[in-house]
């Protein structure tokens, strides 16, 4: 019987959903140094300063489509005067074996560039180790519009918005410049690995012997030398590659680091705060620790496998997940448990809101709710936010839990 082989996930090509719209925004488009550097190429070799206004309003207003990134290339549809949208594409120089060189060996003698590059920042040294930000006309825009500007307003648009995917994810640069992330992680480990054992051999001492008549001669063994000290913070894990019929390397990573943490808290307090924790709550943990955001695919992956891991659903581990960021276990509880709180501060919450000019708040149990707005009394005497749109039953938490009704209705509602 033949085996189904797992599909192998192609490191040199990645497709971001389409960025949502920010209007109204001013300044530099790009949050960092290098998405704005990749901007600058663009806008100093453009020959049109108009067409780059109408492209950067394209940006801004939501009209690109998702975004695929190959070596040398970035494509997108973007949407213009026409019904139909038009193929639109950035192309750049990749970078020759000898500039990857350069470029991993320069990242691979400095630790500090690796923990920066994983924290998904890029340090300008590592830069000037390669030609890895584009210089002026290095980007070379193509579009299937009439338009013959350089670049046209969708190029641009496209420009633009590929800003804000490096300031996401600078490994997006090194795809364009020629290999994925995995593929540059796993060369940095072995660089790192090698270059460890190089200093370690240089500086270990001859190693001393021992003649085998004195060495079986009777002895009182010494004391066990004191135990290691424990180190400030947890170790980071490797870069795991991705392998055909490995484990995913994202869930790899995610168990080692959450290895890594559980043992160092283990060490320092004797303290195992996850051990007592249900499978659900573990879940829900595990994923409002994740540090990706918003519509990652990495994000939406994670939240998929642990929803399915405890028989639920990704939208119910979302919820779960705000009430976690909200206010942990006791966030997650008074998301999930309704019950009759004795008298006393849930009784006095509702004249404190009325006084405060809140009179609509209508009680169950131990929430007080509107259309569209609810307070929950937690078992830890915290009262908690959560928001619905009007008539649908949908609540979401939101804002800071308060001992205050009044307190965390403000913080509901941003006053």
């Amino acid at each position: 019987m033949k085996t189904r082989r797992t599909p192998r996930h192609d490191d040199r090509r990645r497709t971001f959903p389409a960025l949502p719209p920010r209007p109204g925004a001013q300044g530099e488009f790009a949050a960092t140094w290098w998405g704005n550097a990749w901007v600058e190429s663009m806008e100093e070799s453009a020959l049109d300063p108009a067409r780059l206004q109408r492209g950067r309003r394209y940006a801004d207003g939501g009209h690109v489509d998702a975004i695929t990134v190959t070596p040398g290339r970035v494509m997108a549809y973007v949407h213009g005067s026409r019904p139909r949208p038009y193929r639109t594409e950035i192309r750049l120089r990749t970078l020759v074996q000898d500039d990857w060189e350069d470029l991993l060996d320069a990242a691979a003698a400095r630790p500090d560039h690796i923990a920066a590059l994983l924290d998904k920042d890029m340090p300008h040294t590592l830069v000037a180790a390669a030609d890895l930000l584009p210089s002026v006309g290095d980007l070379t825009p193509d579009c299937s519009c009439p338009d013959d500007g350089y670049p046209c307003k969708h190029a641009a648009a496209l420009c633009y918005q590929t800003a804000r995917l490096l300031d996401e994810d600078p490994f997006v640069l090194f795809l364009m410049r020629g290999r994925g992330e995995q593929e540059v992680l796993a060369d940095l480990t072995r660089r790192n690995a090698t270059r460890s054992a190089t200093e370690r051999t240089a500086s270990a001492p001859p190693m001393a012997t021992v003649a085998a008549d004195e060495a079986l001669v009777p002895r009182t063994r010494p004391p066990l030398p004191p135990p290691f000290p424990v180190p400030a913070l947890p170790g980071r894990p490797p870069a795991y590659p991705d392998l055909t019929g490995a484990p995913d390397p994202l869930a790899l990573d995610l168990l080692a680091t959450e290895a890594a943490a559980r043992a160092h808290t283990f060490l320092t307090t004797g303290l195992d705060p996850v051990g007592a924790l249900t499978p659900w709550q573990d879940a829900v943990r595990l994923a409002a620790a994740h540090p990706g955001s918003g519509l990652a695919a990495s994000t939406r992956a994670l939240y998929r496998d642990l929803a399915a891991a405890v028989d639920r659903t990704p939208t119910d581990l979302a919820r779960a997940v705000a009430a976690w960021r909200q206010g942990g276990p006791a966030g997650l509880a008074a998301l999930e448990e309704a019950w009759d709180p004795p008298a006393g501060p849930f009784d006095r919450a509702r004249p404190a809101l009325v006084s405060a000019d809140f009179p609509h708040f209508r009680p169950w149990r131990n929430r007080l709710s509107t259309d569209s707005l609810q307070l929950r009394f937690g078992r830890d005497a915290l009262w908690y936010g959560y928001e619905s749109d009007r008539g649908r039953e949908d609540w979401w938490p939101r804002g800071t839990p308060d001992t205050d009704p009044v307190g965390a209705l403000a913080a509901l509602l941003g006053r």
